[in-house]
């Protein structure tokens, strides 16, 4: 545990795509971390992205990294498949951990973590940013202040272009038993924002769909079979009663982005952002009270960033790293939790179920 609120944290890097984009610049530019290992299969990889980001130690193996005494928390940002295996060393060691969404490949693997978490008086946190991006603060204030009352419909739609071309190349994430598609790298958020802006779920229907059914690999240039999920529409009905529609894709040439709008027995909250090159900038916030027009809201000065990067995911990845500092400090997980990426990955498990059985599941 952290002693003091000058205390430094020691942190090592395990996942080096996502890891080198946004995690090392949120943790070299965060006031109380400071990254002294880094990971990397490929011994000779670790030691160069070592040497370029100015970081002491390079490992090959996540047992290296976790015997290092200076590191006292684990960032990780691997593919999905890893993670479990992955995490589990970092927490068996006693170390606290940082982890990307989708928390594992089963509710079941991330129960066993979340139960090894506690038993190692280790704090662990899940990266959902959407809980920090000051648009998204705001509409959490005004839904607790009762601005348009009871919801009587929620609906999102997440629509992008990230996979809709089909000369992308292969890999993992073309794999549902890697843990790819659609509804683990956006419907796990989604989940997510759902349970904490409007409570727990009661029941879902899903039906996840394969656009793109093959991609050429990378090597041989031949085409491989995708099973992975690109397209999601989820039913859900909430423990109050409310309704909520979800359409997502991640195939939508031109798609309209990423919204959610809220329609309640006083008025609407709609918040949203058309950016398909950076999924945390762009986002308004417009209301609407007992069928006035729609007016553009405005966000308070005290929940924008203090700092804004090129990049806009550093930002609010920063605000995740202060939760989870503020928890190694106080001795237990600051949302959101493992415990909350324990319950995102619950309903990833039902929606596969449901489509599998073609039936709503109860949760």
């Amino acid at each position: 545990m952290l002693s003091s609120t000058q205390s430094t944290l020691g942190v090592a890097i395990v996942g080096t795509g996502f890891g080198q984009k946004v995690h090392i610049p949120g943790f070299q530019a965060h006031p109380r971390t400071q990254i002294v290992a880094v990971y990397h299969r490929d011994r000779a990889k670790a030691e160069a992205i070592a040497q370029h980001y100015q970081i002491p130690h390079a490992c090959e193996t996540i047992e290296a990294v976790v015997a290092l005494p200076d590191v006292q928390g684990v960032s990780l940002s691997t593919p999905p498949f890893l993670h479990y295996e992955q995490a589990a060393i970092v927490l068996n060691a006693g170390k606290h951990l940082l982890l990307e969404k989708p928390t594992t490949l089963t509710a079941t693997e991330a129960a066993t973590l979340q139960q090894l978490a506690i038993a190692k008086g280790v704090v662990a946190n899940l990266n959902f940013e959407f809980r920090c991006i000051p648009a998204w603060l705001r509409l959490a204030e005004l839904l607790a202040e009762g601005y348009v009352g009871k919801p009587r419909l929620l609906k999102v739609d997440w629509l992008v272009s990230s996979r809709a071309d089909a000369s992308r190349p292969w890999n993992w994430y073309a794999r549902k038993d890697q843990g790819g598609g659609a509804l683990g790298a956006i419907g796990s958020h989604a989940f997510d924002y759902i349970a904490w802006l409007f409570g727990p779920v009661k029941q879902l229907c899903a039906r996840l769909s394969v656009s793109v059914p093959a991609r050429p690999d990378p090597e041989s240039g031949q085409l491989k079979p995708v099973d992975a999920d690109d397209v999601c529409t989820i039913l859900l009905e909430l423990a109050d009663g409310t309704p909520c529609q979800m359409c997502l894709s991640a195939a939508a040439y031109q798609g309209r982005g990423h919204w959610l709008e809220v329609y309640s027995d006083r008025g609407t909250l709609v918040l949203g952002s058309d950016n398909q090159k950076d999924y945390v900038h762009g986002f308004k916030l417009w209301g609407s009270q007992l069928g006035e027009p729609l007016t553009e809201l405005e966000i308070p000065q005290r929940l924008e960033f203090a700092e804004t990067f090129q990049d806009g995911r550093i930002a609010p990845f920063m605000r995740i790293v202060d939760r989870w500092v503020q928890g190694i400090d106080a001795g237990r997980a600051i949302a959101p939790s493992l415990e909350d990426g324990l319950y995102s990955q619950r309903l990833m498990d039902l929606a596969h179920e449901s489509h599998k059985s073609g039936r709503w599941v109860v949760v």
